[in-house]
């Protein structure tokens, strides 16, 4: 969910130009560090289908979350991102102009 959540905002039109594979690469580094000691994760499904198919096994019985899983966080990644790209209230720009009388007789000044 994390590294979707990264492309999405990273990639917006509104994100600055040129920093996505840094924050990309960031957020796929910190992945790796946490989730490696503490569960073995892999990001990478090829990682975890061909090892799976050769130990057979437990592992088959296991290899649905790899596939699962990420899809699920995918989906939670565009509702959280759709939820703060997009607020609840929006103002319009005439509500705006509104709201800051002061500063709009400081600019006519």
């Amino acid at each position: 969910m994390f590294l979707v959540l990264t492309v999405l905002g990273s990639t917006d039109i509104s994100a600055p130009v040129g920093f996505a594979g840094l924050a990309i690469g960031l957020v796929l580094t910190l992945i790796h560090l946490v989730g490696i000691p503490i569960t073995n994760t892999s990001v990478n499904p090829a990682r975890s289908i061909g090892p799976a198919l050769f130990v057979g096994g437990w592992a088959l019985q296991q290899l649905w979350m790899f596939i699962v899983a990420p899809f699920v966080g995918a989906i939670i990644a565009a509702i959280v991102y759709s939820a703060m790209r997009h607020p609840a209230i929006l103002i319009t720009t005439r509500k705006a102009e509104e709201a800051l009388p002061g500063e709009q007789i400081d600019r006519i000044a």
